[in-house]
């Protein structure tokens, strides 16, 4: 076991993380499990780097979401006002069992499915949109507003309610260093947003699952007032954010891997295991969120002090080569079952079975209306997000070049 007062001590540059988070995580997880690192908040942390160590760690009840087992003085994190900070994110058990399971039955099997077509109809409309054009950014025009819609009519927000919700996202996730002040602006915007949703669908509420929510939380006193507008604002957010950045990571790689689209052109059969892959290979959550031990733990052979903040790193897990042979290469045909992507454990995404088949709906739409699509600059000189919260593309700039035909995702083999 190492010495648990001397783990690696790693310095980690925030501006060569953006550039090449692989690269840096990878090489963190050769040298040691665990490390010893200052965050971008200046403050310390312990990094988690290894496939089984991060793993573990996910389903560990000993490493809470709550705040308040945080130690005094160490953990800052982004500041939201009460109403929209309670929510499953900073939750444990008993309150994170009570809550998840009441949204919950918004994500069933049979529910999502059911959302299969209204999404097909969704992506062909963008689509339709796009025919025609040398030219487009497929992130504006393609992939931010089809989760955007479908979240939006699950929970019921109105299309006059939608314009400004991407830019309030992106402001909060990915705040601006330069421009602190957009990242306060953004929450007041969206705490304003669905404070005014809540009183409008409390007066005519619909078959929808804010007024669900509503509903349990004035008829049956299941949901304070903050856990009913906070749920609103996670599943919101989550559901457009993290689908948003896997369909963009997904078309990007695969752009980018003619031979391996070509595999799958050839055959549609496998897009489940294809966009399991691209999750691994390049997901849209390089960082698990924030977790402190509620007492002194073990983890890669290190002792962590109870309360310190522990830092996951699903993307140098999905890049471990005991995990994952030859892990730098995407492989569509490889059974990438076990990446953690969309969580592990009780924090394991509700939204994972409609992510799922947003991305094969947007997959199959997209490459089936145009077979000649290609990347219109090299795939180095994409421009991603400067976070590490996320991963995501600011733009996807494409050549649609192709009509509707047989080349397309649903193409026969050979």
């Amino acid at each position: 076991m190492s010495n648990p007062t001397s783990p690696p001590k790693s310095a980690v540059d925030p501006g060569e993380l953006f550039e090449d988070p692989y690269g840096v995580y990878g090489r963190l997880r050769e040298e040691g499990p665990v490390h010893r690192i200052t965050g971008t908040d200046g403050l310390p942390a312990w990094l988690v780097t290894r496939y089984d160590d991060v793993r573990q760690a996910l389903a560990d009840p000993r490493l809470s979401l709550d705040k308040r087992n945080a130690t005094q003085g160490g953990y800052r994190g982004m500041s939201l006002p009460p109403a929209l900070d309670a929510n499953l994110l900073n939750m444990d058990p008993p309150d994170h069992t009570r809550i998840r399971r009441m949204v919950s039955k918004a994500f069933t099997p049979r529910r999502v499915e059911a959302l299969r077509v209204p999404i097909r109809r969704t992506a062909d409309r963008l689509l339709d949109s796009l025919s025609g054009q040398d030219e487009v950014d497929l992130i504006a025009s393609y992939a931010a507003p089809l989760p955007i819609i479908v979240i939006c009519d699950l929970l019921g927000v109105p299309q006059t309610r939608r314009a400004d919700f991407r830019a309030w996202t992106d402001a909060l996730v990915a705040p601006d260093p330069t421009r602190p002040e957009r990242a306060r602006e953004a929450v007041g915007s969206l705490l304003s947003f669905f404070t005014r949703l809540i009183t409008d669908k409390r007066a005519r509420p619909a078959d929808d699952l804010l007024s669900a929510l509503i509903a349990v939380r004035d008829q049956e006193d299941r949901l304070s007032e903050d856990e009913l507008m906070s749920l609103a604002f996670l599943v919101l957010v989550a559901g457009y954010e993290n689908t948003v950045h896997l369909i963009g990571n997904a078309v990007a790689a695969l752009l980018a891997h003619p031979e391996q689209l070509a595999a799958l052109r050839a055959d549609a059969a496998l897009l489940d295991r294809a966009i399991e892959e691209l999750a691994r290979y390049d997901g849209p959550v390089p960082l698990a969120i924030r977790r402190f031990p509620t007492e002194d733990i073990v983890i890669g052979g290190v002792t962590v002090p109870a309360g310190e903040t522990v830092l996951l790193s699903l993307a140098a897990a999905h890049r471990d080569p005991r995990r994952f042979p030859d892990p730098d290469r995407l492989d569509i045909g490889r059974d990438a079952g076990g990446h953690l992507a969309l969580g592990h454990g009780i924090h394991y995404c509700l939204g994972a079975p409609l992510a799922r088949m947003e991305t094969g709906i947007a997959l199959t739409a997209l490459f089936d209306r145009f077979p000649g699509l290609s990347l219109a600059v090299p795939p180095h000189d994409l421009r991603r997000r400067p976070s590490m919260r996320s991963r995501g593309l600011l733009a996807l700039p494409v050549r649609p070049a192709g009509r509707p035909g047989r080349s397309g995702l649903h193409a026969p083999a050979g």
